[in-house]
C-alpha cells in the first residue's frame, strides 16, 4: 500500500496511487430565462479566477471572446497557494477582493457551505445578491458564459457550443478531458510507478491522435473553432513550461508536434487571449506550490516559447472542403 502522506494530495489519491480528481461541489446554474434562482443580470456576477489554473483560465478566455468584461466582474488569486488555499494579494493584477473583502477564497466556499471541508478551488462563480457561489465547475460555467448572458452583454455572434455540433465537440471533450487535460495531473499527482506510467502512455496517445487530427481539420470539430478547442488549449499553452518537467510528461514536447504547436500558436494570437496567458504567474504556481514535487520551490527560468511565430494553420483544409475543392 503507498504512503498517500508524500502524495501532493493524499484525499485525492486512491490506495494503488492515483490521482482521482474531487468533484465540483457547487453545480447550480444562470439562466437566461430566469428558470434558476440565479437569473442572468449585468454587474450581479463575479468570478474568481487564476491565471496559473488551466480550469479558470478557460472561463476568462470565455469571459474576454464573449464581450462580458462589462457583465462580470472578475477578480484573481496570488498564484502560491500555501496550505490556507488561494488567497487575496496584491501582488501584480491580483486582489485584493473588491466584492466581500476576502482574504481566502476559502471564505467564499465556507460562506457558502458552512460545513464545506473538501480542497478549494478556482474558478468560482459568485453571485453578489445572495452571497453565495453560484458554481466552481470550469466546464459549466463555460457553457453559461458561451450563451446565458446573451441577452445582458454576451455578444451573441460567438457561439463557442453550437447545436450542430454539440454530439461531436462532447465526445472530443471526454477524450480530452480524461487523457489530456486530467491526463497531465494524473501523472504528475500519481504516487505510485504504476499509476504514473498508465497515465504518461494515456497522455501521449492522446496528443499523437491529437496530432493526427489536426493533419486534415484545422480545429478539433473541422473548420469551427468550439468550446473544445479552449478546453485543450488552456493545457496546450502550459505544458511544455510546466507539464513536461514538473509533472514529468517528458516522452515529447507540444514544440515537437509541427499540427498541435501550429494550433496553440494560433489559438494564442486570437484578440484577446494573449493577455490571459501570464508565464509569471503559471509558472510560479506549479513549482512552488506543489512543494510534494518540488520542495526547494526553485523555478526554472526556461523554456523560451515563442507564441506569436506565424501560425500558417489558415490555408488548413478539412476533408470535406478539400473534397468540395477537388470536384
Amino acid at each position: 500500500m503507498p504512503d498517500l502522506s508524500q502524495a501532493q494530495f493524499p484525499r485525492e489519491n486512491s490506495q494503488d496511487g492515483e490521482f482521482v480528481r474531487q468533484e465540483s461541489a457547487f453545480q447550480d446554474r444562470v439562466t437566461a430565462d430566469g428558470s434558476s434562482a440565479f437569473p442572468a443580470e449585468s454587474g450581479r456576477y463575479h468570478l474568481y479566477v487564476s491565471y496559473a489554473c488551466p480550469w479558470a483560465h478557460r472561463t476568462m478566455i470565455f469571459r474576454k471572446l464573449k464581450r462580458l468584461d462589462d457583465v462580470i466582474g472578475l477578480t484573481v488569486v496570488d498564484p502560491i497557494r500555501d496550505e490556507r488555499g488561494w488567497a487575496f494579494t496584491e501582488r501584480d493584477d491580483c486582489g485584493p477582493d473588491p466584492v466581500n473583502g476576502f482574504r481566502f477564497l476559502a471564505e467564499a466556499y465556507t460562506a457558502t457551505d458552512p460545513a464545506f471541508s473538501a480542497r478549494v478551488t478556482v474558478p468560482v462563480l459568485w453571485d453578489q445578491q445572495s452571497g453565495r457561489i453560484v458554481n466552481n465547475e470550469s466546464s459549466q460555467i463555460i457553457r453559461m458564459l458561451n450563451s446565458e448572458f446573451d441577452g445582458v452583454g454576451g455578444d451573441p455572434a460567438v457561439d463557442f457550443y453550437p447545436e450542430a455540433l454539440r454530439a461531436e465537440i462532447d465526445a472530443i471533450n471526454e477524450r480530452v478531458y480524461a487523457f489530456v487535460n486530467n491526463g497531465v495531473y494524473r501523472a504528475g499527482f500519481a504516487s505510485t510507478q504504476k499509476a504514473y506510467e498508465q497515465a504518461f502512455w494515456q497522455l501521449f496517445a492522446m496528443l499523437d491522435e491529437l496530432e493526427q487530427r489536426l493533419t486534415d481539420s484545422r480545429y478539433l470539430v473541422g473548420d469551427t473553432l468550439t468550446e473544445a478547442d479552449w478546453r485543450l488549449f488552456t493545457t496546450l499553452v502550459r505544458f511544455d513550461a510546466v507539464y513536461v518537467g514538473h509533472f514529468k510528461c517528458n516522452l515529447r514536447r507540444i514544440v515537437d508536434y509541427p499540427n498541435l504547436w501550429a494550433y496553440t500558436r494560433e489559438l494564442y494570437q486570437v484578440p484577446g487571449v494573449a493577455e490571459t496567458v501570464r508565464m509569471d504567474h503559471i509558472k510560479p504556481h506549479y513549482y512552488v506550490t506543489h512543494r510534494a514535487l518540488n520542495p526547494l520551490g526553485v523555478v526554472p527560468a526556461g523554456p523560451e516559447i515563442d507564441f506569436t511565430e506565424p501560425h500558417g494553420r489558415a490555408s488548413r483544409l478539412t476533408p470535406a472542403l478539400r473534397e468540395d475543392r477537388d470536384r
